[in-house]
């Protein structure tokens, strides 16, 4: 009887310990935990250094949009991407009369759909070096790898690195990245 209950026992330490390495963890970002089990907007309200971004969704009316079912996979620039940009940019962009401005840009660091960072290497393969990205704004996103690193061309030409990748969510991913995109 105790050998039986003590195999019992060894068998079900090894499926939970099994089940908990297969277990997916999301990353966390900047040092706060993130949960697949929240929404975009949930998570990045959690994160010490996405505190502009959240600021901008808010002030652009997409929170509603990006606390839907999507699933959307979102290029999350930092609080220190934001402030690459130009004194007052931010600033700016957060008025009233700018939204649709600030909408246009947050919108081209959506895609529709849930794309980890393994499928979008996938299509950059398959594309022969570059994946084409079709964003919720309607412009296109270049997508390459280099240095074992995912890099992203925005319509102007300029760069962005995601940074941490594969942060899933209820409603879809989000990835870091390190600089804020700009459509044309």
């Amino acid at each position: 009887m105790k050998k039986t209950f003590l195999a019992v026992l060894a068998v079900a330490a090894l499926a939970v310990t099994s089940l908990s390495a297969h277990a997916q963890k999301d990353p966390d970002v900047g040092g706060a935990a993130m949960y697949a089990n929240k929404t975009i907007v949930e998570n990045a309200a959690n994160s010490p250094i996405h505190k502009t971004l959240v600021a901008a969704v808010k002030a652009a009316g997409l929170v509603d949009t990006l606390n839907g079912p999507g699933p959307f996979t979102v290029f999350a620039p930092t609080d220190d991407a934001f402030a690459k940009l130009p004194a007052g940019t931010v600033e700016t962009l957060v008025k009233p009369e700018n939204k649709d401005t600030l909408v246009k840009i947050l919108t081209y660091h959506v895609v529709s759909g849930k794309v980890s960072a393994k499928e979008l290497e996938k299509m950059i393969k398959k594309g022969g070096g570059k994946a084409t990205l079709k964003t919720v704004q309607g412009e296109d996103l270049t997508a390459t790898t280099s240095g074992g690193k995912i890099i992203l061309t925005d319509a102007k030409g300029g760069t962005a690195t995601v940074t941490t990748a594969d942060v899933f969510q209820s409603n879809g991913v989000i990835h870091v990245i390190d600089t804020v995109l700009m459509p044309n």
